[in-house]
């Protein structure tokens, strides 16, 4: 499992994560849902090595990941989906999936990609950058699949993207939890989301996390009051 614990992180004089701590499991998919400006993304980015922990520990499988660059994290697992997606634009479908695998010593997609993300194989050829905000999400997660990973990050991963591509996404990261035994990890905003495709949540407010437990018990606690604006 991953395991957060008391995590600390500051920018500049601002305390933005707080004695964070929480759990995210293989096979299961864990939501991390607030308002904007709690931390969400720079939880994200502390565990994937991108910005430094003033204090506190992140484990995945049993192993530290603290003091790792990012490209290690990926070595160990981890693979990361980013806000806004950041794709190569001017490179072709093939060549941003074949980015992902920079690490193995075989660029070739293998065919569950395709079979996750079809619009993919049809897409091959085109720029990313002409590709649709869903599409576009769909090819930044075939790429980070493409590092094989045992744990996929997201973030924000409905952002911008029409409903039916929402629905496809949310297909698929379930399929990987409980199909592919991947410990899958998203920040989300949308409630109604998180609670269909989730098996446990964390809120977090002011950077910390108020309130976490299993899908079951979402509406019970009211978690959707917790993270109206």
């Amino acid at each position: 499992m991953l395991k957060v614990d008391g995590v600390n992180q500051f920018y500049g004089g601002s305390h933005i994560l707080r004695n964070l701590g929480f759990e995210a499991k293989q096979g299961e998919v864990t939501v991390v849902l607030g308002r904007n400006g709690v931390g969400k993304t720079t939880l994200l980015r502390c565990l994937m090595g991108l910005v430094p922990v003033r204090s506190g520990s992140v484990e995945w499988a049993g192993r530290p990941l603290d003091g790792l660059p990012p490209h290690a994290r990926v070595a160990r697992g981890l693979g990361f989906v980013p806000q806004g997606r950041e794709i190569f634009p001017r490179l072709t479908v093939e060549e941003n999936l074949r980015i992902g695998a920079a690490r193995k010593r075989s660029d070739a997609i293998p065919a569950s990609i395709y079979e996750l993300f079809p619009v993919l194989r049809s897409m091959g050829g085109r720029r990313g950058g002409d590709l649709s905000g869903g599409q576009q999400q769909q090819l930044a997660i075939g790429r980070a699949l493409m590092g094989e990973p045992s744990l996929l990050i997201l973030d924000e991963p409905t952002e911008g993207i029409q409903p039916s591509i929402i629905e496809e996404i949310g297909r698929v990261v379930v399929r990987l939890a409980k199909e592919q035994g991947l410990a899958v990890l998203l920040v989300e905003q949308y409630y109604d989301f998180a609670k269909r495709i989730c098996d446990r949540y964390a809120v977090m407010s002011r950077g910390r996390v108020i309130a976490s437990g299993p899908a079951a018990e979402m509406d019970a606690k009211d978690v959707r009051a917790l993270i109206a604006v």
